[in-house]
């Protein structure tokens, strides 16, 4: 699906050993590909059906017994990894968000896999995919799914008002206009005000590139051109009232429920959470690519997973194994969207149809909505890396969102806040950053 390439960064290899250095952690040379594929693995994830996946691989493979363990999402699981690192607790397999793998890899709390896996990620992957697993020349995770932007609309709204899906940024203020005129109580859009992570698509959809590293030094620029103008954008849209300020959470849900949120940008999985959370929804719902600023085709990621095996696991061999099957086997896909609701994207196109084929397309109406995912895939923009600090980047940003709405902050100084914050945050740690 994703043919085009995507840019290697300069000089990862030197900034991802210095990180590494500068942290106390260290690199390996990769485990044995060798290793035993048998005996015990234990097993953490947050993701909806990952104890399926656990009990669908147990019974198709009998020398080597998972044990899942749900954890919490979000920053809490983080800490909660980490600190089994530190203790000797590691769980043998771990799932692992994009945004923080390169804290994790450069921090030596995650295996280096180029040994054991490096060859499956190479052969199955796109460059895109890839860029977000190996880092300074190593793999260090494999990918499970992509996220490619969507813009998600009511189209029985559109339709009876007769609303033109935007496909351009200036039509898309129009439109959120028309919707509040419309219904003074329904908006066109959200912006979260405890999740960066669509800003942080839009600003990759944009060309914005926040994080590279030249030689053995790192460049962070936040608030770059591309950025600032997306949050620009955005902070009228939220000052104006055009678009809601809401959490992500149970006040953005009710928002739909009520039908106060008629459209919103998002990625491909949120279709199958619009599906589950909303169900008496079903036929008013399509999906279009998201907006761009010229028109032409152009995309960005809200969110992903890899997994990876953290630092100290005792069996890397079957951990390997089970890796593997979760994210290449078509059967392991299959595992992953037995429940019907699910819309994951895989980062491996090929797995495309198994996942296509499990997610019924009646509640929205029967659009191909993973045409449009695939196309989005298609449209992801080269050369956005994530930072090595990303958890301190977005406590920056999450802490300014709010007062945007209200005007006390603006968007763009937001992102000079946490461009500001990341810095020191690298620095303390060590590493060396050169002005942009």
């Amino acid at each position: 699906m994703l043919r085009r390439s995507t840019a290697v960064l300069a000089g990862s290899v030197t900034a991802l050993a210095l990180l590494a250095t500068a942290c106390g952690g260290g690199t390996d040379q990769g485990a044995s590909p060798a290793a035993k594929k048998t005996g015990e693995v234990t097993f953490w994830s947050f993701l909806k059906g990952s104890d399926k996946v656990a009990a669908a691989f147990n019974a198709s493979h009998p020398d080597i017994k998972v044990t899942f363990e749900t954890v919490p999402s979000g920053q809490e699981y983080y800490s909660k990894l980490t600190n089994a690192v530190k203790a000797g607790t590691v769980p043998d397999v771990a799932v692992v968000e994009y945004p923080h793998l390169p804290e994790f890899a450069a921090q030596g709390k995650v295996e280096d896999l180029s040994g054991l896996l490096g060859a499956e990620v190479k052969a199955g992957f796109p460059e895109a995919a890839r860029q977000l697993v190996n880092l300074g020349g190593k793999t260090w995770a494999v990918p499970r799914d992509a996220a490619p932007l969507m813009m998600m609309y009511r189209k029985d709204f559109f339709d009876q008002h007769k609303i033109d899906v935007p496909t351009t940024w200036d039509a898309y203020r129009n439109m959120t206009e028309q919707v509040k005129k419309a219904d003074p109580a329904a908006r066109g859009g959200v912006m979260y005000t405890d999740n960066p992570g669509v800003l942080e698509a839009l600003s990759w959809q944009a060309g914005g590139k926040w994080f590279s590293t030249e030689q053995d030094s790192w460049k962070v620029t936040i608030d770059d051109d591309p950025s600032k103008k997306v949050a620009a954008y955005w902070g009228d849209l939220a000052r104006k009232g055009l678009v809601h300020s809401l959490s992500q959470l149970d006040p953005f849900w009710t928002s739909v429920q009520k039908g106060e949120t008629v459209a919103y940008v998002c990625a491909s999985w949120c279709a199958g959470a619009l599906q589950a959370t909303v169900p008496d929804q079903k036929g008013k719902w399509a999906v279009a690519p998201v907006p761009t600023w010229d028109g032409a085709p152009a995309s960005g990621m809200f969110g992903g997973s890899s997994f990876a095996i953290p630092k100290g696991s005792d069996n890397s061999g079957a951990a390997a194994e089970f890796i593997k099957w979760i994210t290449t086997d078509p059967e392991g896909m299959k595992a992953w969207v037995s429940s019907g609701t699910s819309s994951m994207f895989p980062a491996d196109p090929s797995l495309v149809p198994v996942t296509k084929a499990a997610f019924k397309t009646d509640y929205f109406g029967g659009q191909d909505i993973y045409g449009v995912m695939s196309q989005s895939y298609d449209a992801i923009r080269p050369g956005w890396t994530w930072g090595p600090v990303m958890g301190a980047t977005n406590t920056a940003i999450v802490d300014q969102l709010p007062k945007v709405a209200d005007g006390s902050v603006t968007l763009p100084d937001v992102l000079s806040t946490a461009e500001k914050a990341t810095i020191t945050q690298m620095e303390q740690r060590g590493l060396k950053v050169t002005a942009p």
